[in-house]
């Protein structure tokens, strides 16, 4: 199943370092339906994250990579809307150059952005909990110069994973704590249910009234 959007970690973890860093989007994670609380309102809403690796060097010219030598990998939370105050409207807009025609605004497909590059502007932030976080800041073109200078290989395979036609085998490489965040939504539970329904010999699909009343 596809991730439309509409108008409308765990033990020692090295951050990416604050700067401007050329990345490769390579992973987009339905997250589901989560509570989110914003100056004193809670809201429940469909949650998406946006992985990139990150290829280059920080401010002392060391490479930034992991210690098993693969490219630092860095993420993002949206909100699952492309309405006009969105965020992850802003972002895309702003890797593309350009905001979205109304015809791109009635569904955008985001494994469109799978495998393309990007620069991020990173920063650090203190949380609500008083500790420091590494943040996404804006997602930028890459620079023709830079395109021209030719743009490195790509490590991670591109996917995509949607909670509705769950990847199992996509699911266990996710963190103890993704995970978590994923099975805490009513669409992991729901599904989970499902599941446990048809084992058992419960109602399948074929024994429900497709028709539809209005």
């Amino acid at each position: 199943m596809s991730l439309i959007a509409k108008d409308g970690g765990e033990g020692s973890f090295t951050p990416v370092p604050p700067g401007m860093h050329l990345a490769r989007c390579y992973r987009v994670v339905d997250l589901g339906t989560q509570k989110t609380e914003w100056q004193g309102a809670t809201k429940y809403l469909a949650k998406i994250m946006i992985q990139f690796e990150v290829h280059g060097e920080d401010d002392t010219g060391k490479p930034i990579i992991t210690s098993k030598g693969e490219p630092m990998s860095i993420s993002k939370n949206y909100t699952l809307s492309l309405a006009e105050k969105a965020t992850l409207r802003k972002d895309l807009a702003g890797w593309r150059g350009r905001d979205f025609t109304p015809e791109e605004l009635k569904g955008f497909e985001l494994k469109n952005i799978l495998g393309h590059w990007a620069m991020l502007s990173v920063a650090k932030s203190l949380g609500n909990n008083g500790k420091e976080y590494t943040n996404i800041m804006s997602v930028n073109p890459v620079p023709v110069a830079i395109k021209k200078a030719g743009l490195p290989v790509g490590f991670n395979d591109p996917a995509i994973f949607s909670i509705a036609d769950a990847d199992m085998d996509l699911f266990e490489t996710f963190s103890k704590n993704l995970k978590e965040k994923i099975q805490a939504s009513p669409e992991w539970q729901a599904r989970e249910q499902y599941t446990k329904t048809e084992n058992s010999g419960g109602q399948s699909m074929e024994d429900i009234d497709e028709d539809v009343p209005f």
